[in-house]
């Protein structure tokens, strides 16, 4: 059973640098082919697809925030980062990380957690 947990600051100031953590167990962050991905649903607003990275290292980011989006791993940890730049109000959401295989299917979800960007 693999479980994925996040972890990282509730509250964030405008302008600053968002940054969570997700910590894998029950699996390994490297093995084939899996992918590792944060997600976020601002208030009222549907889920949306942040970016993820591969088994191998490889991130993908979607375009709308891909200047202010790092995602990054630490394999002796088993976590993967993600880090948003610049923040506003508007990044006010529940972040979720999770895991797909491939394209095809996302199997598990951390709980969520909630980010407020507020002064």
């Amino acid at each position: 059973q693999v479980q994925l947990q996040e972890s990282g600051p509730g509250l964030v100031k405008p302008s600053q640098t968002l940054s969570l953590t997700c910590t894998v167990f029950g699996g390994s962050i490297t093995t084939k082919y899996y992918y590792w991905t944060w997600i976020r649903q601002a208030p009222g607003k549907g889920l949306e697809w942040m970016g993820r990275i591969s088994y191998n290292g490889n991130t993908y980011y979607v375009p709308s925030l891909k200047s202010r989006s790092s995602i990054s791993r630490d394999t002796s940890k088993n976590q993967f980062t993600l880090q948003l730049r610049s923040v506003t109000p508007e990044d006010t959401a529940v972040y979720y990380c999770a895991r797909d295989y491939g394209t095809s299917y996302t199997d598990y979800w951390g709980k969520g957690t909630l980010v407020t960007v507020s002064s």
